[in-house]
């Protein structure tokens, strides 16, 4: 049999086990056993408990915080590489400390870099992700790098909502790219926000740049951690007149009191992807599930086969 047909394997970290769990079953295989050892002062040791020699592997797990879930994926690409693993893919739905993509003030680290540059010293030679915070961190990278957009997953069901007076709106300036793509998709008008921010996390002033008068929002973004910034816009809006205000983001951090907040906001739902688990459901989360996308393009890099098709934007 050719190499390339031989079939791979699959293994998951245990932040993203049920992430993992519906991948392969669209793949159409089972995942591998993985065994964590535990060590009373928290340090932890995980085994492969199958042969993966010669054979191309994935490697699922989302990389947000705490760092012991960076820890594990290394780990376990370390092993995977020390046990002769053919090729070695990180499967990655949510790459955390992305927002740390430059230096914004004198005497800090980039710690995308140092992530990126991480995971190829453990043995990765691919890495699959989804909505990096910052497009250029694939230039952080000496491997392949393939980078999906979850506008993939979210278009059809913003088409299914069916708004009569649909507009699309970033949260930030940082953010107009990416709602500039959505409307030209939906071909549909744009209003930007302009925030200033006091620190990490506090939001000081917003601005609207745009008329939202009778319009059905969706506000698009990357992730959501306290939801300050997607609360704060909703309510601006709904007060310069906008008929309702929805937000999409791919990544669902919700840290702190920010469920609560999203509760207690004017936004009418907030619809998120599952590549980091939800805390506790919620009346006005929607989660849109990636498997399928993830497992899609995992079947064309095991087949070496294109995957242009599966970009939107």
């Amino acid at each position: 049999m050719p190499t390339n047909l031989i079939e791979p394997k699959f293994f998951t970290c245990r932040q993203s086990a049920e992430l993992a769990t519906k991948i392969v079953n669209e793949y159409g295989i089972k995942l591998g056993t993985v065994n964590v050892a535990q060590y009373s002062d928290g340090e932890f040791q995980p085994a492969l408990e199958e042969s993966v020699r010669g054979r191309r592997i994935f490697i699922i797990g989302s990389t947000f915080p705490n760092a012991d879930n960076l820890m594990e994926l290394l780990m376990i690409i370390d092993a995977a590489k020390r046990a002769s693993a053919r090729h070695i893919t990180a499967v990655i739905p949510y790459f955390g400390w992305a927002r740390q993509d430059r230096k914004d003030k004198p005497r800090v680290p980039i710690t995308a870099k140092l992530v990126a540059k991480m995971l190829e010293s453990a043995g990765a030679t691919r890495i699959i992700t989804m909505d990096f915070h910052a497009d250029q961190i694939q230039g952080f990278f000496e491997r392949p790098v393939d980078h999906l957009f979850a506008s993939t997953i979210f278009m059809p069901y913003i088409k299914n909502l069916n708004l009569p007076n649909l507009m699309i709106a970033s949260p930030d300036m940082g953010g107009s790219k990416r709602a500039y793509a959505y409307s030209k998709h939906l071909k549909c008008d744009v209003v930007i926000c302009y925030k200033q921010r006091l620190k990490a996390n506090v939001v000081s002033h917003m601005e609207l740049i745009g008329d939202v008068t009778g319009k059905d929002i969706i506000l698009v973004d990357d992730m959501v951690d306290t939801a300050g910034t997607l609360v704060k816009a909703a309510e601006l809006m709904i007060e310069k007149g906008a008929t309702s205000v929805r937000a999409i983001t791919t990544h669902g951090i919700l840290s702190g009191n920010a469920i609560e907040r999203i509760e207690n906001s004017k936004l009418t739902e907030l619809i998120i992807s599952d590549t980091i688990p939800l805390k506790r459901a919620s009346s006005k989360i929607k989660v849109v599930t990636c498997a399928p996308l993830f497992a899609d393009v995992m079947k064309s890099v095991q087949t070496n086969s294109s995957i242009s098709s599966k970009f939107i934007m």
